[in-house]
């Protein structure tokens, strides 16, 4: 599975508090199951809940829920585009520390698609495809800089 990592890393780029802090997130694999596509041969779908967990988190809740959407937007775009399906798909809970930190968990639904064909000397080969390409000239995950009204930097991607 590559999403749990993608996402991890995306966050830990984009986010000023978890980049001088990477310990302070867990990334958890739940509910998971694999199941057939229908397609001929062995192809088949991981689905799963990801569970992202910040623990002492005192950045704003914003510089967290932006890069979270723009990588959605990118890596599970479904969920930002069926309203049925997005509605509840991603979930949060707070847990207030003090008034300046929370242990924050974020929940999200996510599926990979893996290709299995037979190659040629027989062997199977095993992909796992890239997410169809996004035409969206506002969010992209190449680079991005996000602040606050008074200019802060919230988070921000990409930037030299």
């Amino acid at each position: 599975m590559n999403k749990p990592e993608s996402l991890r890393a995306h966050l830990l780029a984009a986010i000023p508090e978890l980049r001088h802090n990477p310990d302070r997130m867990a990334v958890f694999i739940d509910n998971g199951s694999i199941r057939s596509t229908a397609a001929t041969g062995l192809s088949f779908e991981y689905s799963y809940t990801l569970n992202i967990i910040l623990l002492e988190f005192a950045g704003s809740p914003d510089a967290v829920a932006i890069p979270l959407l723009a990588w959605v937007l990118v890596n599970q775009r479904e969920l930002m585009e069926n309203l049925n399906t997005g509605r509840d798909a991603i979930k949060f809970e707070a847990d207030v520390i003090d008034n300046s930190k929370v242990d924050l968990s974020i929940t999200l639904p996510l599926t990979e698609r893996v290709i299995v064909k037979a190659g040629a000397n027989g062997a199977l080969v095993v992909t796992h495809p890239a997410e169809p390409e996004v035409d969206d000239q506002l969010i992209t995950l190449s680079s991005l800089r996000i602040e606050n009204s008074a200019g802060e930097l919230l988070a921000e991607w990409g930037q030299a």
